[in-house]
């Protein structure tokens, strides 16, 4: 499986960055699958650097604050009013209950239809897995100041040519503070995609909202994940002191995410 890391800002776009909109591609023996976790602002123009947009088979949303989904809008634009028409049909979008409605409100659409003639709107049923080519995907409802927000555990079953399957897991943190069902999704995990948003001693009032980097490796460490991407660093925040903070506390590789940096898994 590869891992594009199309946007990794914390909260809002920064100058390197779009928000949060991770594109992960792998085979199921017939042909290659993409799906993108979240699609946050400013994220559809760097999505457009490594794919078709006519290309993408979903779209999986871990909570609906607007830098993991406000880029649904323009994706709206562009499969409602391409010139040529838009060959593949609805794109499913798997993602809390308010998605639909929502989407409709911030661009002004009336509730019905709002966007459902361009997508496919699914819900989350925490803990239900979601079945799609070679990607498992299931959601954990995790802790952050929203009406639904969830970490997401995928499970691939990929074909590389030889015949012969392999198995990996990433999990993807959304945005949480800590709590057992981050650290459930992330069992075993290959590759743990987590936010250190937070620093130690800077933010330590605010509570039920972000992890720091000290947070994110003890989640790590108890879920024995094999990995760990630090993510949704916003631009105040320095990645040297997290990553410092989040060696301190996992013995496993860490490093910060950046955008373009694709990763095999």
């Amino acid at each position: 499986m590869k891992l594009t890391i199309v946007g990794c800002s914390g909260s809002f776009p920064g100058p390197q960055s779009p928000a949060s909109c991770y594109l992960l591609t792998a085979h199921d023996g017939e042909r290659p699958w993409r799906i993108l976790l979240d699609l946050g602002s400013g994220a559809l123009g760097a999505v457009q650097k490594y794919m078709d947009l006519e290309d993408i088979d979903a779209i999986f949303l871990t909570h609906l604050h607007p830098d993991h989904c406000m880029d649904l809008c323009g994706l709206h634009v562009a499969v409602r009013w391409n010139p040529e028409g838009w060959g593949p049909g609805r794109i499913p979008v798997w993602g809390p209950a308010a998605t639909a409605d929502r989407l409709a409100t911030a661009y002004g659409l009336p509730l019905d239809p709002g966007m459902r003639e361009e997508f496919d709107f699914k819900l989350w049923t925490e803990r239900e897995p979601v079945k799609l080519g070679p990607f498992t995907i299931t959601p954990y409802a995790v802790n952050h100041p929203i009406e639904e927000s969830y970490a997401l555990r995928v499970d691939v079953e990929e074909f590389d040519g030889t015949g012969v399957p392999r198995s990996v897991t990433l999990a993807y943190s959304g945005d949480t503070d800590s709590c057992q069902g981050l650290e459930d999704a992330a069992k075993d995990a290959n590759f743990f995609l987590c936010e250190a948003a937070f620093q130690e001693g800077r933010d330590d009032g605010i509570k039920d909202v972000h992890l720091t980097g000290k947070r994110a490796a003890e989640a790590a460490t108890r879920a024995n994940a094999r990995r760990l991407l630090l993510t949704h660093l916003p631009v105040w925040t320095d990645p040297g002191i997290v990553v410092a903070e989040a060696r301190a506390a996992f013995e496993g590789d860490v490093a910060v995410a950046v955008a373009g940096v694709h990763y095999t898994i």
